[in-house]
């Protein structure tokens, strides 16, 4: 387990004669003079770059406001069995988490803050849209929005060129593309499952685009059988899929990235995964990936997506909350949250961010705008052991379609022991 890294205290103290009340300052607080204001910020960003401009902001708000901002940092894995006990005991004034069910969980603890008030004063919802329900539980909301991962089709564009290839928009166009794609020799459909999750990602996308968002999440929140009579075309249009050899064979034995490194020597069409299937790609070529949304498979049915996103929280223990409001505010304005965001590759949640450098990027962020509403990832949306349980029935789904029955009744068995349905 990783420990505290960088971990530094420091106080502010400021001495002046006469006592000033609070004064905005550049549409923030400043603090009254001859106080101590100090907040701390838990933080489990790994990248450096990252990092950096997390310092860079918080030093931006000091000499705004006065305010000192100690950022402890945190490994990422670590932090996510540190959490569980410092939201009890010894509260930050701001930490990161993820939203969706995972922030739910803490919510219905009563250990994230209600936000609500930061949210209408800032006006965030008419920046964030749909994505605001990532962070909204009961009507209120409880943390911001990070970064997210748009998840869709990766392809190289020069390969698709030099094989006459056309990425699919709809299902009809989804099988001409995979005929194709083996008839040239490559593996149409590329996926590492060794590690589970990326079998989810495709029962999300065809579930979504043939049920739609609200059945979706029904199945999510345990309120839908895995043996309901809607779920069959899932399975039946995955299934034909499966048996027609269009996903990259034996891949139980491939990581994502040993299946991404297909896309990158040439050897793949179409990956579903998230935006960082580029850090698969050598430096040189990054600029022939592209990005394409998963196609449509029932016409006219509204365009929902997988959006997994990152979020920020004033804990409910928290010590100083109005100075974690302002500082949240500074720290979302778009600018800022650019810089803390680019060097992650993950997309901005504010539809107000100009266009950055990275043009895999940029062609997220379109295409989030079109979204009629998102979801996070099976793993992320529904109960951890439901979770676990469907990762595993996923990837037996896809080495043996014949098992079908047998795993959607242990699904559903497991259903009814988790959400005592």
């Amino acid at each position: 387990m990783g420990e505290l890294v960088g971990f530094s205290r420091r106080s502010l103290i400021r001495r002046a004669a006469g006592g000033l009340g609070w004064a905005a300052i550049g549409g923030l607080a400043a603090p009254a003079i001859g106080q101590a204001r100090q907040i701390t910020v838990i933080n489990a960003q790994s990248n450096d770059k990252a990092r950096a401009a997390l310092e860079a902001i918080a030093a931006g708000f000091k000499a705004q406001t006065g305010v000192e901002v100690v950022i402890n940092n945190m490994d990422h894995e670590a932090h996510k069995t540190a959490i569980r006990n410092y939201l009890v005991a010894g509260a930050p004034d701001i930490c990161f988490w993820f939203s969706g069910n995972r922030m739910r969980a803490f919510v219905q603890r009563g250990l994230f803050d209600d936000i609500s008030d930061l949210f209408e004063r800032e006006k965030y919802t008419n920046v964030l849209g749909t994505i605001a329900n990532a962070v909204t539980v009961g009507g209120r909301q409880y943390g911001l929005p990070m970064g997210g991962t748009l998840w869709g089709l990766f392809y190289r564009k020069d390969v698709f060129a030099a094989h006459g290839l056309t990425v699919p928009t709809s299902w009809d166009e989804t099988l001409a593309y995979t005929e194709q794609a083996k008839a040239a020799g490559l593996v149409p459909l590329t996926i590492g499952t060794k590690e589970l999750w990326p079998a989810a990602g495709w029962f999300d996308e065809m579930n979504l685009r043939i049920n739609g968002l609200d059945t979706h999440m029904a199945l999510m929140d345990g309120k839908l059988s895995y043996l309901d009579p809607v779920l069959a075309e899932v399975f039946d249009r995955w299934e034909a899929l499966i048996k027609a050899g269009f996903f990259l064979p034996d891949h139980t034995s491939y990581g994502w990235q040993e299946a991404g490194a297909l896309l990158a020597q040439k050897k793949a069409g179409l990956m579903n995964l998230g935006n960082f299937v580029r850090y698969v790609m050598p430096e040189a070529e990054v600029d022939q990936l592209a990005f394409a949304p998963f196609p449509a498979i029932k016409p006219g049915l509204p365009r929902y997506e997988d959006f997994s996103v990152d979020s920020v929280h004033i804990p409910a223990n928290a010590k100083n909350k109005d100075l974690a409001r302002e500082f949240l505010a500074y720290f979302y304005r778009p600018e800022n949250l650019t810089a803390y965001l680019e060097p992650t590759g993950n997309i901005p949640p504010r539809n107000d961010v100009p266009p950055g450098k990275d043009p895999l990027i940029n062609a997220a962020m379109e295409s989030l705008k079109t979204v009629a509403g998102t979801a996070q990832y099976y793993d992320r949306d529904t109960d951890p052991d439901m979770a676990q349980a469907g990762l595993n029935g996923f990837q037996e789904f896809m080495v043996k379609p014949d098992r079908r029955d047998t795993i959607l009744r242990r699904l559903e068995a497991t259903r009814k022991r988790i959400f005592k349905a």
